[in-house]
């Protein structure tokens, strides 16, 4: 994921840069109604302000307790569900939470939301450790936060 970023210092940018982020923690903080007001206080349009507030973020917003959501298909036979949580915290996560359905001919969906703030591998070898567990089926990731 994080090959994806550079680490740039602001002075080599565009000062609308640091205005997004300015009008992006005024709205968070509650310090402008909304983003009208924000984009106004920052002295930016609207249109800069949405085009860059999902990519511009502040070295806190980073660190901050990072989060994964993964499906799965489970078969419904003893231990596979504490096979799969045995195995995230072998990778540095922790499980914040677990959502499980009723099995179906023999399956249950089960959705994992980990905090990977401290994991020690990739994502992608975390989903293929998923995968090599007996009764695990289709691990996939939804979402990171």
């Amino acid at each position: 994921m994080l090959d994806n970023y550079l680490i740039i210092h602001k002075c080599i940018l565009p000062a609308y840069y640091e205005k997004v982020a300015y009008a992006r923690r005024l709205v968070e903080q509650g310090k402008a109604k909304d983003v009208s007001q924000a984009v106004k206080m920052a002295e930016i349009s609207r249109s800069t302000y949405y085009k860059y507030k999902d990519y511009i973020l502040e070295p806190s917003e980073i660190a901050e307790g990072r989060k994964a959501v993964i499906s799965v298909m489970l078969a419904h036979e003893t231990g596979v569900l504490s096979s799969l949580i045995a195995c995230i915290p072998e990778a540095g996560g922790s499980v914040l939470t677990i959502t499980q359905s009723l099995p179906v001919h023999g399956l249950a969906s089960v959705t994992l939301c980990i905090d990977i703030s401290a994991m020690t591998c990739q994502m992608a070898e975390l989903i293929k450790k998923m995968e090599s567990i007996p009764g695990v089926q289709n691990p996939k990731l939804i979402a990171l936060d």
